[in-house]
């Protein structure tokens, strides 16, 4: 068997090492192995989790063939649950995997503790009551909940958890953590000791940018009363500086320096986001928080003290023109903050612990280094309860998605997709289902769909009451289009088989 780190290179490349180990300890579990279930437990299996059960109680049968790449003519007659996860082992034996033949419903009635051991539970399919119960009884668990339901080429996925706390966020674009507008003492004298003045052609273009800057910005608080570039006109005077320093066209360390001088403009200080976390109510800790708050408060005070309203210092820099030397030591006074910063931080950890009664030591240094590293992308998530979204939903919301170009099509399936849920529950059928009662299943659904999206109290109409006249075609398009488009494609789930995955 291959080692890991050679087995699961390429996604290691992605999340990391920290986000393999989480991976590989995580113990999932599917409900109902349908197309959608089955094909996002083998994603999971591929990836390396550490474990997967698989419920379902059905047995194979023709349908199934064509829908579920992991049953063939062989699995007929055979439990579903047991067929889907002998396919599944084959994909990856480093998993371990098991099956229970029996009704995903009836195990959220009957034995409910029964989910309290997974990490990640993945319901598929399942009707709204039982979606419900389910999320109560994850809550209750601390277990996140990710519900799926698709109808043909349409679906949603709710994921449901008290709180999701996420170090690792992994932003698309985001500043690099250089303090060009805040240099510490240390950076402040290797930039002073540079000539920005030298004759020699060599030195001046092979000067990195941030000495540059650094000398730049400090030149310019001098003569500004120790403020830096804010309005327009200044930092176009700002840019016009830079460039008067240029000896030569070709010296891409100053085009450098005038493409990255927008972060001397940026403010100092911790972003309104991460202020939010460090303010936040879970940041005042006890023996029974988590190891995220706990490093959260430790993270509060430092800011407060050492940091000087700083998070700690990232440690890393990124690619310039410069001389090796000038690189390579502009590179260790960076990492050099970092690790003091790290270790206020961890200091802070140890102390809080012992405060809080657990042990000092109980948070490795490896998992305090990476939140110190990534403070400034920390994600905090809270989702509402399910049933609380399907008995109220946020109306401000729906109608502003339902109204924006970019979001209202989206939004009119999401509306779709609650009111086959509701339908469902109410008729005991999917609508659609009979050719004769086509026309009063799609009015059933619009009444249902403006029903939900408004308030059933008093029968307030709030979708129908609340649309301008300039609406009013937009709506219909979503109401008539949206509508016989699912409709359709779930009348022809039984004859379409064989070219798209569907339940």
């Amino acid at each position: 068997m291959a080692e890991p780190k050679i087995k699961y290179d390429r996604q290691l490349r992605i999340w990391g090492e920290q986000g393999q180990a989480a991976l590989e300890k995580a113990s999932i579990c599917l409900l109902s192995c349908g197309p959608t279930g089955s094909e996002t437990l083998k994603n999971l299996v591929l990836g390396g989790v550490g474990s997967i059960t698989v419920i379902d109680g059905s047995q194979v049968e023709e349908g199934d063939l064509g829908n579920n790449f992991m049953l063939d003519e062989s699995s007929l007659g055979q439990s579903k649950a047991k067929c889907v996860c002998a396919f599944l082992q084959e994909l990856n034996d480093a998993v371990k995997a098991r099956f229970v033949e029996e009704s995903p419903e009836a195990l959220i009635e009957t034995n409910p503790s029964f989910f309290s051991q997974f990490t990640l539970v993945i319901a598929t399919q399942l009707v709204e009551a039982s979606v419900v119960k389910l999320d109560k009884i994850c809550r209750e668990a601390n277990v996140m909940l990710i519900s799926a339901r698709s109808y043909g080429l349409t679906g949603l996925v709710r994921i449901s958890l008290k709180e999701h706390a996420v170090i690792e966020s992994k932003p698309d674009h985001f500043l690099d953590d250089l303090r060009l507008n805040n240099p510490w003492p240390e950076l402040k004298s290797f930039a002073e000791s540079i000539d920005l003045n030298s004759t020699d052609p060599v030195v001046h273009k092979h000067t990195p940018y941030v000495v540059i800057l650094v000398k730049m910005a400090e030149e310019w608080a001098n003569s500004h009363g120790g403020s830096l570039p804010s309005s327009r006109e200044e930092q176009k005077e700002f840019k016009d500086r830079l460039k008067t320093k240029m000896i030569a066209v070709d010296e891409d360390n100053y085009k450098e320096a005038i493409d990255a001088s927008f972060k001397i403009f940026a403010s100092r200080g911790i972003s309104s986001g991460l202020h939010q976390i460090i303010n936040d109510s879970s940041a005042e800790v006890d023996s029974t928080s988590s190891d995220f708050w706990v490093m959260v408060a430790a993270l509060k005070e430092f800011i407060a003290n050492e940091g000087g309203g700083e998070a700690p210092l990232e440690g890393s820099i990124p690619d310039m023109t410069s001389s090796t030397e000038y690189y390579v030591n502009l590179q260790k006074i960076y990492q050099a903050k970092a690790e003091t910063d790290f270790l206020a931080v961890e200091q802070r950890v140890r102390t809080i612990l012992k405060r809080i009664g657990r042990e000092p030591g109980a948070i490795p240094k490896a998992n305090i280094k990476l939140f110190c590293k990534n403070t400034r992308k920390l994600t905090v998530c809270r989702y509402r309860p399910i049933e609380e979204e399907f008995n109220s939903p946020v109306l401000s919301m729906l109608q502003r998605y339902l109204t924006d170009e970019d979001y209202s099509i989206a939004a009119g399936f999401y509306i779709l997709l609650r009111a086959v849920d509701r339908f469902t529950a109410n008729y005991n059928r999917f609508p659609g289902l009979f050719d004769g009662e086509m026309d009063e299943d799609i009015s059933r659904l619009k009444t249902i769909a403006i029903w939900w999206g408004g308030t059933p109290c008093g029968g307030c109409f709030y979708w129908r009451d609340r649309i301008t006249r300039s609406d009013q075609a937009h709506y219909k398009t979503i109401y008539s289009n949206v509508w016989d488009f699912h409709l359709q494609w779930h009348r022809s789930k039984i004859s379409v088989v064989g070219i798209i995955i569907m339940d």
